[in-house]
């Protein structure tokens, strides 16, 4: 399995400090989650038909003429390289490493090709995977461009999938709103702006063709009821959304401000923050001495990326590590 952030509790038995003593920057998943309503008294015990209304207000949220409610875009990210024949298939570099992982299985021919270097590599491939905005960079790439290239694709049959996962500050920029158009596909997450990783619930916008062979791929009762329930209120939710969203866009820019203020020039969205760091196993460390828990990327992405702290306590400790790091390192 690959490395991910979230991983807490290995933080905690590797130096030995108790879970209730570190503060978790290391995910870039909403530190404010959505207040989760009670459940049905029957929840937990009606098997998870698909609720109709739960794809329309998904529809509604993101923008999409049809969608599909996965268990996670985890689960989405697994499937879709089986359904299609063995071919070309580039991966936009560096990214969330799932994409590449699964891509790289059942006898594609995957390239990762960095950023500046994609336009001319869609006429040589038959997928094309993209996140927008990237995964660990915040990198962007404009909608109109993204179009231009699912036309290519799809003129030879081709697909291009774009990981919308930290969209949902940035939803101008979201391609939802073509997915009925036949190669285009978007994945969308709920962990992630709603802060409820753990529900494990995403969906895939696309052609309604293509989302039927991905259900029956996944098949029955993927989403657990007690999970649609949740997604239903938040998706409905707009005035939570409204007020997260600004909340976001301020916390994300006094975290930007904060880490440029300490010499550290960072890219990124509203949730998370990522630099190149020169000595990144060195901060890593220096962090975690001091009960924070940031994401270490060692290779493709060398750097750190922090997400948002959750209150101000813990800002002002992300703060003070950060004085400490520059007087040890000046």
């Amino acid at each position: 399995m690959l490395e991910h952030g979230g991983n807490l509790r290995e933080a905690a038995r590797m130096h030995g400090r108790p879970l209730a003593q570190w503060i978790d920057l290391s995910t870039g998943i909403n530190p404010h989650w959505y207040p989760v309503p009670e459940n049905a008294p029957n929840a937990w015990h009606r098997l998870p038909e698909a609720d109709p209304a739960l794809v329309d207000s998904a529809c509604a949220y993101y923008g999409a003429p049809a969608m599909l409610p996965v268990a996670g875009t985890q689960a989405a990210i697994q499937a879709l390289p089986r359904l299609r024949a063995p071919g070309r298939v580039v991966v936009a570099a560096p990214s969330y490493a799932e994409h590449a992982h699964h891509w790289g299985q059942h006898g594609h021919q995957l390239r990762q090709v960095p950023y500046p270097e994609l336009d001319n590599a869609v006429d040589h491939c038959e997928v094309l995977v993209v996140c927008n905005p990237n995964n660990p960079t915040g990198a962007r790439i404009a909608p109109e461009i993204l179009l231009a290239w699912a036309e290519k694709l799809a003129i030879r049959g081709g697909w291009l999938v774009v990981d919308e996962a930290f969209g949902d500050t940035e939803d101008a920029a979201s391609l939802g709103i073509h997915t009925g158009q036949a190669g285009l596909i978007v994945l969308r997450s709920v962990g992630k702006f709603f802060g409820l990783a753990g529900l494990r619930l995403g969906f895939v916008a696309a052609h309604p063709a293509l989302l039927a062979k991905l259900a029956a791929m996944l098949g029955p009762w993927t989403v657990s009821g007690p999970a649609q329930q949740v997604a239903l209120a938040a998706l409905r939710d707009t005035p939570w959304q409204q007020a997260m969203r600004a909340r976001l866009q301020t916390e994300g820019a006094r975290l930007r401000q904060l880490l440029a203020s300490h010499g550290m020039d960072s890219s990124g969205c509203a949730l998370f923050q990522w630099w190149p760091a020169a000595r990144a196993e060195d901060f890593h460390r220096h962090m975690a001495a001091r009960g924070i828990w940031v994401r270490l990327f060692r290779h493709a992405a060398r750097g750190i990326r922090l997400g948002l702290p959750p209150d101000e306590p813990a800002w002002r400790q992300l703060e003070q590590a950060l004085i400490a790091w520059n007087k040890e390192n000046t």
